[in-house]
């Protein structure tokens, strides 16, 4: 049976919706396109329609996905506009972000698989970590550009770093600990003045 143009739109929305979720969950290479497929509803002859490789389906899911963290973000922030950080650090750095794999942060979830992958995904993710940049930037608020910048990327790699152990181990409390510290530091890291170089 033939697939009309607008299905066929939709159906591969589906299939990149679904691979950013599955990805976030499982890894690039810890799930087939059989399953991916299977995942979306559809059949794996449907992906070859539409994708021309994998990596070309990771580099589209991770856009996906790291678009989706963006919205997460950016909702945050409009829930408690009179402070924005905090409510991205108290989102972000939460027992229930650390649980929500499929929806969480695919830098945590996908970052070090993406550094194995080709120039499309890095591209994926350096534009979506930019962005993350760009907010975090304004967030801080710095009066010098170069100082908001250097605490952005202090503050995304303490985040990043601060989710990834958390669910790297089994003890709760550990985990909690490790978040806990991330939020202590940066809060030292906006609030400290830059040091002279």
């Amino acid at each position: 049976m033939r697939v009309s143009r607008t299905q066929a739109a939709e159906n591969r929305e589906t299939v990149i919706n679904v691979a950013s979720r599955l990805f976030r969950e499982r890894g690039f290479d810890g799930i087939g396109l059989k399953d991916l497929m299977k995942g979306a509803g559809l059949t794996q002859g449907a992906f070859y329609k539409q994708f021309a490789s994998k990596e070309d389906l990771a580099a589209q899911a991770s856009r996906r996905a790291l678009e989706s963290a963006f919205t997460r973000w950016s909702a945050a922030i409009a829930a408690k506009p009179e402070d924005p950080l905090g409510a991205v650090m108290a989102f972000y750095l939460s027992m229930g972000h650390r649980e929500k794999k499929m929806d969480g942060c695919p830098i945590v979830a996908l970052g070090a698989d993406a550094a194995r992958q080709g120039s499309d995904v890095k591209a994926s993710f350096e534009a979506g970590i930019k962005a993350h940049l760009e907010v975090l930037g304004r967030l801080i608020a710095e009066t010098k550009d170069s100082e908001a910048k250097g605490k952005a990327l202090a503050v995304l790699s303490l985040m990043v770093g601060a989710v990834t152990l958390s669910r790297a181990v089994n003890d709760p409390d550990l985990a909690q600990a490790f978040l806990d510290a991330a939020a202590k530091q940066i809060r030292e890291v906006v609030a400290s003045p830059e040091r002279e170089r």
